[in-house]
């Protein structure tokens, strides 16, 4: 079987309540042939089961307890041998490594970064992650990514620096939480990097950060994957939580979004006030309640788009005279 696949542990593998009976029995056995040894003055009988209380004690270092989504590596001088995910408690070969790594979820909420979008504009922008290590692919979460020892320093009383080291398998998940923030933030840079920050400044048809932000984050989950797949990592779900123009520009890019909302809504006044005055003046001469020339239509048009497009409310002038003062 190649030692890069994920298979379930083959070897011998025993419930860990009766194994531990067994091994307190030997240990308890032995000591007590100990002494009847020594008190006979059997030295063979003495040898022997001195023999046997180490083999007892050796065997109390095979048990290990799995709980739910968890699992248990297995290394036999150097050889990968398998995973056990059975949760319980267990006693296998005592002279096998057992690593221990986690299945369950974990959250991600990076702190937003600045970068600059497609248009080269600066902004701010964060993302939530929530993942977790596939079942199927625990091999290279445990043998693909490396696990430094930590190295920590204490200062005692007297000023001296104590230097001691965490085992690997303790700084395991930390090591695939470090791995995930690191390729989480690089994945963020690139998706940032390839999109306009809205469809104001992005090309017609393309998409934008914050306009098609469900999209965006469909292609942000396809480039975490694409990275975290070395690691045996799942990516549960990836979203853009933080989206804002960078400081030293988002005033001058909010006027802008102003004058757009402004520029935009005006379109919407003068169309539905042209309508309006050409609805006025076919109804007028449909109805024939006045007759207008050329002349008096345009003043009329210029008086109705003032009042219909004015901010403020128009202050009528009231003619007491004829049609022609």
């Amino acid at each position: 079987m190649e030692n890069n696949q994920n298979f379930e542990y083959k070897g011998f593998k025993a419930n860990g309540f009766l194994m531990l009976l067994v091994s307190l029995a030997i240990v308890g056995l032995s000591i007590w042939g100990i002494v009847v040894g020594a008190t006979e003055g059997n030295d063979l009988t003495a040898v022997l089961c001195s023999i046997s209380t180490l083999i007892g004690c050796i065997m109390l270092g095979g048990f290990m307890v799995i709980e739910p989504n968890q699992a248990r590596v297995l290394v036999f001088f150097g050889k990968y041998r398998g995973n056990i995910l059975q949760e319980g408690f267990w006693w296998i070969n005592p002279f096998i490594s057992v690593k221990k790594i986690s299945l369950r979820a974990r959250n991600l909420n990076a702190d937003p970064i600045k970068v600059n979008d497609k248009m080269g504009n600066p902004i701010m922008i964060g993302l939530v992650l929530v993942w977790k290590v596939k079942r199927e692919e625990i091999y290279k979460a445990i043998f693909n990514i490396d696990t430094p020892s930590k190295v920590l320093t204490t200062t005692t009383a007297k000023g001296n620096v104590e230097i001691s080291s965490a085992s690997a398998s303790d700084s395991r998940m930390d090591a695939l939480a470090n791995f995930v923030t690191v390729q989480s933030d690089a994945a963020l840079r690139q998706v940032a990097g390839n999109y306009a920050y809205d469809s104001n400044t992005a090309a017609e048809g393309e998409l934008s950060l914050r306009s098609n932000a469900d999209e965006i984050n469909v292609l942000l989950e396809q480039k975490l994957s694409e990275r975290l797949d070395l690691a045996g990592i799942e990516v549960v779900e990836a979203r853009i939580n933080y989206l804002a123009y960078a400081p030293e520009i988002a005033a001058v890019m909010l006027r802008r979004q102003q004058a757009d909302a402004i520029i935009s809504a005006r379109e919407k006044i003068v169309e539905g006030a042209v309508s309006m005055v050409k609805m006025a003046i076919d109804q007028l001469s449909e109805k024939e309640i006045v007759e207008l020339d050329e002349e008096k239509k345009a003043a009329m048009v210029s008086n109705l788009l003032v009042v219909l497009c004015s901010d403020e409310s128009a202050q009528p002038v009231v003619n007491t005279g004829t049609l022609h003062h």
